[in-house]
């Protein structure tokens, strides 16, 4: 007789096991899809207007007049990363940022010959804060390596200016310090003069193992890809 009873033990087991798999991922979907809402998009500059030609226009003395010079990063500069995970087996997309950015931006005649930023690591913050525990210690320890800095190294050949308003995408050459280890990027950027100032966005995909940075990936139940995305939106302010 105990034989059965076993087997009817065995089963309500099982059964357990799998209401409480099913649970815990509807649950995590419900959180993701529902409470938590999607990802904050990409940080990019919002004009409507775009350009990527190179002719000269009427005012294009006045113009790069009108640019040269040290330029400042003011309010409203994001920076941070974006990184797809899977959490219990759904899909998520992490994203931490932090508007602490120092930085600025120099322009000779119509090329930018320097440019940086820098932010301090443990001012990004997502939305759970147990992720930023784990990005705060063990995955960018942020005690020891406190600062992330982006730093020009080849300057970038504006051509004639465009108007106000007007997007022109570039690509640049920097030097990506995150973690003590600085590595040469390159990537496309967007610019736009406006009438506050010139505001820059990008994204620089990071493969953590060239930085070191060890994998985000938590005790099974948080999985990441080996690589992320850092995004920026910079405003400069006349210095």
């Amino acid at each position: 007789m105990a034989r059965p009873r076993r087997g009817r033990l065995r089963w309500w087991l099982l059964g357990g096991l799998a209401a409480l798999v099913i649970l815990v991922a509807g649950g995590t979907w419900l959180y993701i899809h529902v409470i938590e809402g999607p990802a904050p998009a990409p940080l990019s500059l919002k004009s409507g207007a775009s350009s990527n030609t190179t002719s000269a226009g009427p005012n294009s003395a006045s113009t790069a007049a009108a640019v040269a010079g040290m330029w400042r990063v003011s309010a409203g500069s994001i920076v941070g990363y974006r990184v797809n995970e899977v959490l219990a087996g759904q899909n998520n997309v992490a994203v931490g940022r932090t508007s602490n950015v120092t930085g600025s931006l120099t322009i000779r005649g119509t090329s930018v010959t320097a440019a940086s930023f820098s932010v301090p690591m443990d001012t990004i913050k997502s939305d759970e804060s147990e992720r930023d525990v784990q990005f705060n210690g063990r995955i960018m320890e942020t005690s020891t390596y406190p600062t992330g800095t982006l730093r020009l190294t080849t300057p970038i050949a504006l051509g004639s200016l465009p108007a106000t308003g007007v997007i022109r995408t570039y690509h640049a050459t920097a030097d990506l310090t995150l973690h003590g280890h600085t590595r040469k990027v390159t990537f496309p950027l967007s610019a736009e003069r406006t009438a506050a100032g010139i505001e820059v966005s990008g994204s620089i995909p990071v493969l953590f193992a060239d930085w070191d940075i060890g994998n985000p990936s938590f005790a099974g139940f948080v999985t990441t890809q080996n690589h992320g995305l850092l995004e920026f939106l910079i405003k400069f302010s006349r210095s």
